[in-house]
């Protein structure tokens, strides 16, 4: 597997906005267009590298709306340069069918779910023909995938990806911890997984992201474990502690970039950002 040694530059991975977070919990949630492109940018200055994008509808609801897609992406080449940018093929809220129209415009990279997992109060479905078929949209439009890994499983459907020519054999993974009825965020379950993708995905990068008020404990383990890429922003977690919401996505950008100096580490810049997810 990919290690990182210890003075390796550490790729900070933002999401913005997400799927359900709305205005109501948090007003700092930028859903337009022109405020996706204005909270990334002032993320960016605060050293995140990467931004994974949704976007919504004019009543906030998740949207697959390629032009949106490419809208919030011309205004990240604009005013975030190198940064690079990631597409949701997620689920939640949106037609299976159109969860890849997006890919066309080729983003730098786009989220992958290699199996189904239970959600709060949905099944998140990703079925074996749809994940192929974003599989294959990606190698065809040269997008690199980011693995999300809910489960122990969806590690093997990577593998099987690998293993049909879909994705090359050093996938980007990442470990999504605390999604209620999905995996919990336990420590020791980060090491079962490390252990598995060191066994079958042994050139993988990989990265973990704790949902809600597990957001910084994950990142903890993570840089403990020499994780190449740490994951915050507002898709993910709306407060800064139980008490007090998050003003900004960089405002948690500077709290992720503070934990990784803490274990004695550096932010990557741009061009550190690409080599580590091999997109140089």
């Amino acid at each position: 597997m990919a290690g990182s040694p210890s003075d390796a530059p550490v790729v900070i991975a933002v999401a913005i906005t997400g799927s359900v977070p709305r205005k109501t919990d948090n007003p700092a949630v930028p859903v337009t267009v022109a405020e996706q492109i204005e909270s990334t940018r002032q993320a960016f200055e605060a050293g995140a590298t990467l931004a994974h994008i949704h976007v919504r509808n004019d009543d906030e609801s998740p949207s697959s709306d390629p032009d949106k897609f490419a809208a919030v992406q011309e205004g990240l080449r604009k005013h975030c340069p190198g940064m690079i940018v990631q597409f949701s093929t997620g689920g939640r809220g949106r037609d299976p069918a159109a969860r890849g129209l997006s890919l066309k415009h080729r983003p730098d990279m786009a989220s992958l779910s290699t199996g189904s997992v239970n959600f709060p109060t949905i099944v998140y479905e990703n079925s074996a023909s749809l994940v192929t078929d974003l599989a294959g949209q990606m190698k065809q439009f040269g997008i690199r995938p980011e693995i999300e890994i809910f489960d122990l499983s969806h590690l093997h459907g990577a593998k099987r990806l690998v293993e049909a020519g879909l994705i090359d054999a050093r996938p980007h993974v990442q470990f999504v911890m605390g999604v209620q009825n999905a995996m919990p965020a336990e420590e020791h379950l980060l090491d079962i997984l490390l252990a598995e993708t060191r066994r079958i995905l042994p050139g993988a990068t990989w990265t973990a992201a704790g949902i809600g008020r597990n957001q910084a404990v994950v990142m903890e383990w993570a840089l403990a474990r020499g994780a190449d890429a740490v994951r915050t922003g507002l898709e993910d977690n709306i407060r800064v502690t139980k008490d007090r919401l998050a003003a900004s996505n960089a405002e948690l950008v500077t709290l992720a970039a503070e934990a990784v100096r803490r274990h004695g580490r550096r932010v990557a810049n741009p061009a550190e950002a690409r080599a580590a997810l091999g997109l140089a």
